[in-house]
């Protein structure tokens, strides 16, 4: 595809300095961007690039003041990164669009039902009763269970594998490998030892506008639905136990794991390789730093890191008295060599 410098400025609002006419028809970073790509600039440690480039657009912000003549032209903004993210979201809309219907071999039961321009990739299975909305992208090797819903506008990658009853919002993405609604880590201890299953009779809901990166698994609920609030964003490798709840707008990094009936709120901020533990509430722009093990619930707005994890700004204080450690060390040893000489004098 092919796009003018005055059409990418219509899509972003922007306002172009240099060649209206300047065509692209791929992308590439700004330091080895070739002509005919489209670059851009947010961090200023990058910009003696913009003076070397050899892409035909680049995206700048606005304020930025030139310190030489450039040869691409610029499309200014107020914010180029979020800019750029909206082009390619809007490229990335435009190429799926362009796929539409059922791929074989395919399985679609006879009582499972789509909607318009849906796109349905090789070795997919739709089971019984499967209701999947309009414009909704389904690739290769997805296995969708009985019952199991679909929003429009979704984006199911290839390999995911959504269990029975499952709810998926609209537009949701969901990367490869993802498994939703396996069964909750639930057994009894008995007295003998062993250890009985405890059925996992609920579902996973999952709200509008979620992104769900590849590996990650989402367990359904004991009874009632393990749910991700719309707008939330989990990375890659994360696990999410029995009747959690993560709420609007948060976001989880890699290889974090969230134990079962956990409530965490709209906004929070869970970094990588973070475990949480059972039954807590984490409030509202709660921030839990990478690797920190919580143990206990977390105030709204709170920041926590650590092992247990405890508050952010305290643990930071924690750590540079530890820093200095030696030198209080020898300042105590000194100190109390001067006390025992002058125990000696007074005595």
């Amino acid at each position: 595809m092919n796009f003018t410098a005055s059409q990418i400025a219509l899509l972003i609002n922007g306002k172009i300095d240099g060649d209206a006419n300047a065509s692209v028809n791929s992308f590439g970073r700004i330091e080895e961007a070739k002509p005919g790509q489209l670059a851009f600039l947010a961090n200023l440690k990058y910009e003696d690039y913009l003076y070397s480039t050899q892409a035909s657009v680049v995206i700048i912000n606005e304020s930025l003041q030139l310190k030489q003549n450039v040869s691409p032209t610029l499309v200014r903004v107020p914010d180029a990164y979020t800019a750029f993210a909206t082009l390619l979201s809007k490229y990335q809309e435009m190429v799926t669009q362009q796929m539409n219907g059922v791929q074989q071999p395919s399985y679609i039961a006879k009582t499972a039902s789509y909607g318009e321009n849906v796109f349905v990739g090789a070795f997919a299975y739709l089971s019984e009763n499967v209701r999947v909305g309009s414009n909704t992208k389904i690739f290769p090797g997805v296995f969708l269970g009985e019952s199991v819903k679909i929003g429009n506008g979704t984006i199911i990658h290839p390999g995911v594998k959504i269990y029975k009853e499952c709810i998926i919002g609209d537009h949701v993405t969901i990367h490869a490998g993802t498994v939703i609604g396996s069964d909750g880590f639930g057994f009894a201890p008995q007295a003998d030892g062993t250890f009985k299953k405890v059925p996992q009779i609920g579902n996973v809901v999952i709200e509008n506008d979620v992104e769900i990166g590849a590996n990650t698994t989402i367990d359904r609920a004991t009874i009632g639905s393990t749910i991700i609030k719309a707008g939330a964003k989990l990375d890659n490798l994360i696990q999410v136990a029995h009747n959690v709840e993560i709420g609007n707008g948060t976001v989880i990094a890699a290889q974090a794991g969230i134990s079962g009936s956990t409530k965490i709120g709209k906004g929070a901020m869970i970094g990588g390789q973070a475990g949480v533990v059972g039954h807590l509430q984490i409030g509202d722009g709660a921030k839990i730093n990478a690797q920190s093990g919580v143990s206990k619930s977390i105030d709204a707005g709170k920041a926590v890191t650590g092992s247990p994890a405890h508050d952010y700004t305290a643990a930071l204080r924690s750590q540079a008295i530890i820093r200095h450690l030696p030198e209080l060390e020898k300042r105590v040893k000194e100190l109390e060599a001067l006390v025992k000489e002058l125990l000696k004098e007074k005595a």
